[in-house]
């Protein structure tokens, strides 16, 4: 009977330490990490390996149950797969407990609720955006302003890690970004 955590955050500017912090401190033996958006499982490798690896008996903690899930179906799906498994469900922030009958009800009411934040923040964002259409503002990911340097210097051979030093670019992601666009644009 071990006792797995699972912290995650949805960028990689955001700091997953607190969540570690607490996990350790709610008697996790073993924690997998992960910077990535909780909308989906997609690309959730961390979470695909506890899940792969818990068993009968184990205990999964989190702090909250919005960092497992942000979708209802997702939140589901998981909790049905976690009892298939034999494994119970605790969150250190809220109290839920899924080896009780109250602490699966207070789960599903959070669930809804983590759905329905989600739903509500996509819908800022799209009023957002048609309101700075509307007044004429640019949207969208603002463009690099070297991006014509980037080419000009992969064209004559330069490594990816010279022209990140080059342009001053703070990730080689965006350097592979432009060259990638670059190139499916024909």
């Amino acid at each position: 009977m071990t006792t797995y955590g699972y912290a995650r955050v949805s960028t990689g500017e955001q700091d997953l330490t607190i969540q570690q912090n607490a996990l350790k401190a709610a008697g996790c033996t073993k924690i997998r990490a992960e910077k990535v958006s909780g909308t989906s499982r997609k690309g959730r490798t961390e979470l695909q390996i506890l899940m792969d690896f818990m068993q009968e008996g184990d205990t999964l903690v989190v702090t909250r149950i919005d960092r497992l899930a942000r979708s209802m179906r997702d939140l589901q799906n998981i909790v049905h797969e976690l009892k298939q498994m034999g494994v119970s469900l605790r969150a250190t922030e809220q109290p839920i407990d899924t080896s009780t009958s109250a602490g699966k009800a207070f789960l599903d009411m959070l669930g809804v609720f983590a759905e329905f934040e989600t739903n509500l923040r996509k819908e800022r964002q799209a009023e957002g955006i048609a309101a700075a259409k509307k007044a004429g503002k640019p949207t969208g990911r603002p463009q690099v302003p070297y991006r014509a340097k980037v080419l000009e210097l992969r064209a004559a051979g330069m490594s990816v890690a010279a022209i990140c030093k080059e342009v001053g670019a703070k990730s080689r992601s965006t350097i592979y970004d432009i060259i990638n666009a670059a190139d499916a644009a024909g």
